[in-house]
């Protein structure tokens, strides 16, 4: 059929637009291995899977304003002025591609680590992609020459170099806490090395201090200095000691280190690496495996002509960097065409630290840390606290067309050490937040981060309940009092997918947002007298005190760092204090669990007071004891009888006067299951299941 001369014109448009988005400047794709995925136990899906491991090799044009963004992109060209990547990916697809649904789920690794897939997600035909973001390559995080089938994710980037080719320079801090004794000890961000090396190892050109105390408002007690003659940048040991062998990744103390103390160090570091191409990289890869028949080899897409929905998912830190890679416009691709249908950050209610530079994104929330600057919350909205001019993390998307459907749930524990509620409220918290009508949100009310074991024997009193609590998240920080909250995230999970994969693929909206609200009275300032915890068991009479959550900082890190955007060049290492924001968190019942959530079984049919924090013991690692465990939360079991509780002054009620006997628990299960199925927060199967577990539960037998 002839074309009009207009219409040939635009289908020469479509076709050049088609090449230039499809190819995403992935120039190569190499496929490592393949291999088969084991059926699950029980599964009836049918559908065989398999895993195809490999390596993306891409180029970016500086020049372009999808990439522009990034910060020192310009200081990390070839000659051509390109510049280049190369990241790992692993794609789960069926052996046929017959059998594909159609959805792919393009995940954000955390740290490397590729989450399993869900087996529903294998029954329904869904293609998984995962592939690497994070490019600071030092210590587990660099980059493998080959990849692997169940290996780690990660991005190799460029360093910056000045215009001459002289390397850049600039402050780094690093920290070392809750380390004893006479060895060195690395400097760590998470569980790897900072990814920075001082430019030389004269400590004379470096200050290190160390402190006896910091508190959650930033306050700073007996910090001491230490003498450039009294540390080196060096490895030692009882063997090897003081100076010990010159190593740029250690530090070295004369004296050794105390666990009661904190290790600070400020020193000039060289080579920032280009972290924000791990933006455009994780964008590029999805467009290439999305819309690409082949690559610029003749290597063909293992999942070509079969992908015509995807979404976007990352959890905790993922997540985190897809609110971040979303706010910077990454959403849109080189070609100017929307990347993901849809957006889905779990336990993640900040942005990530990446597009600056000497960022350090491994990092897991302690002093000094980014990720809480600029607008947390969707629509523009001002920031008079801290005094930038109004903004959301939808505004560059919402400018190109290119926004996605959001689904975004949490937890408390991201109220209560992951500085969520801004996101809410603002950072002056007079207002509910309005959301737009492709978010939407869900809160599931006094549970872990990224949920609990579940179950019910895991929430009595006994021999069930571990006698120490679980290890605190990050840079050696110390055990919990507390054992683990069990409130599980499993189920709803479930459920939400459901309501996801089908919004996206055929428009049918999901349930309403359910999460507190200052409207209905169920937020106040994080205190305990505020928020109307009772005296639990076990803890000190006060907590939660005022200063026991973690606040968000009103850092300074200097005239070069962009706040609303978290890009630019800091100059201020560590940052500096102006002010700490007030921080809110949801209301509780008598019980002492929150208000404002989804139905949850666990929930409506407690078997304790389940919270969203814990406490860091004294110990080995005494450094953080009594503040709050990072991001763990905790339980404290319900008495069995009226008697046991009086004993210890309990004011909730036993569980033999809440259900009277074991059957009587197992209709409160059926009850609760039945409310969370209406509401749409419960698939059958899963109630089932749950109803089936209490009635061979221990629950008072």
């Amino acid at each position: 059929m002839l074309l009009s001369a207009p219409n040939a014109l635009w289908a020469v448009a479509l076709s050049a637009l088609f090449c230039s988005g499809t190819h995403a400047r992935v120039t190569k794709i190499v496929i490592d291995g393949t291999q088969a995925v084991p059926v699950a136990a029980g599964s009836t899906a049918g559908i065989a899977y398999e895993q195809v491991a490999g390596r993306v090799f891409g180029e970016l044009d500086p020049k372009l304003p999808q990439n522009a963004i990034i910060q020192d992109i310009e200081l990390a060209k070839d000659a051509d002025g390109k510049v280049r990547y190369v990241t790992s990916f692993v794609i789960y697809k069926p052996v046929h591609l017959k059998d594909a649904s159609g959805l792919m789920w393009h995940d954000v690794p955390n740290r490397g680590r590729v989450f399993p897939y869900a087996e529903q997600e294998f029954a329904m035909g869904d293609i998984g992609l995962a592939s690497a973001w994070q490019g600071d390559n030092v210590g587990a995080t660099q980059v493998k020459p080959q990849a692997s089938i169940n290996g780690l994710q990660f991005l190799q980037v460029p360093v910056a170099k000045n215009p001459d080719g002289s390397k850049i320079t600039g402050q780094v801090f690093g920290r070392i806490v809750n380390r004893a004794g006479p060895e060195s000890q690395p400097l760590l961000v998470q569980t790897n090395p900072v990814p920075y090396q001082p430019a030389s190892l004269d400590t004379r050109k470096a200050t290190l201090v160390s402190r006896g105390r910091e508190n959650m408002n930033g306050e700073v007690f007996d910090e001491q200095a230490i003498a450039p003659s009294d540390w080196a940048w060096a490895q030692c040991d009882a063997k090897t000691p003081f100076p010990g062998t010159p190593d740029p990744t250690h530090i070295c103390l004369k004296n050794g280190f105390d666990a009661k103390r904190l290790y600070q160090v400020v020193f000039e570091a060289q080579d920032p690496y280009v972290l924000g191409i791990g933006f455009a990289a994780w964008r590029d890869v999805a467009v290439f495996f999305k819309h690409a028949k082949a690559d610029d080899t003749g290597t063909p897409n293992p999942v070509a002509n079969t992908v015509q929905h995807s979404i976007a998912r990352g959890i905790s830190q993922s997540g985190n960097y897809l609110r971040g890679w979303l706010h910077l416009g990454f959403n849109q691709d080189e070609a100017g065409q929307q990347v993901h249908d849809g957006l889905w950050p779990i336990i993640a209610g900040r942005r990530i630290a990446l597009n600056f530079r000497w960022a350090q994104p491994d990092g897991v929330l302690e002093l000094y840390q980014a990720g809480s600057e600029g607008p947390q919350w969707w629509l523009p909205h001002p920031d008079p606290v801290r005094g930038t001019p109004a903004a959301g993390i939808l505004d560059r998307c919402m400018q190109t067309r290119t926004c996605p459907k959001i689904m975004e749930h949490f937890g408390s524990a991201e109220v209560w050490a992951l500085k969520l509620t801004p996101e809410w409220i603002g950072t002056d918290a007079k207002q509910d937040l309005p959301l737009p009508a492709n978010v939407r949100r869900y809160y599931i009310a006094s549970s872990n981060h990224g949920g609990g074991a579940g179950g019910f024997d895991t929430s009595i009193p006994g021999a069930a309940l571990p006698k120490a609590g679980p290890m605190c998240p990050g840079n050696n920080f110390g055990q919990a009092v507390l054992p683990a909250n069990p409130v599980p995230h499993k189920e709803t999970v479930n459920a939400l997918r459901v309501h996801f994969r089908n919004w996206v693929m055929k428009g049918t909206e999901p349930p309403a947002s359910q999460y507190p609200l200052m409207a209905k009275n169920q937020l106040a300032v994080a205190e305990k007298s505020a928020l109307g915890y009772p005296n639990l068991p076990g803890l000190r009479p006060t907590v939660p005190e005022r200063d026991f959550i973690m606040p968000v900082h009103d850092y300074d890190w200097g005239p070069g760092f962009k706040a609303v955007d978290g890009s630019g060049v800091p100059s201020l290492a560590p940052p500096k204090i102006k002010q700490v924001l007030p921080m809110y968190a949801p209301k509780v019942d008598a019980d002492g669990n929150e208000v404002g959530g989804l139905p949850v079984v666990l929930l409506d049919a407690p078997l304790g007071t389940y919270l969203g924090w814990n406490i860091t013991a004294d110990g080995a690692r005494p450094f953080h004891k009594g503040e709050i465990c990072n991001y763990v939360g905790g339980m404290v079991p319900f008495a069995k009888t009226a008697a046991e509780r009086q004993a210890h002054g309990d004011t909730r009620l036993s569980l033999q006067e809440r259900y009277g006997s074991h059957d009587g628990y197992v209709q409160a299960v059926r009850k609760a299951a039945d409310r969370a199925m209406q509401a749409g927060f419960l698939l059958k199967e899963d109630a089932q299941a749950l109803i089936e577990a209490a009635a061979k539960s221990a629950v008072l037998r």
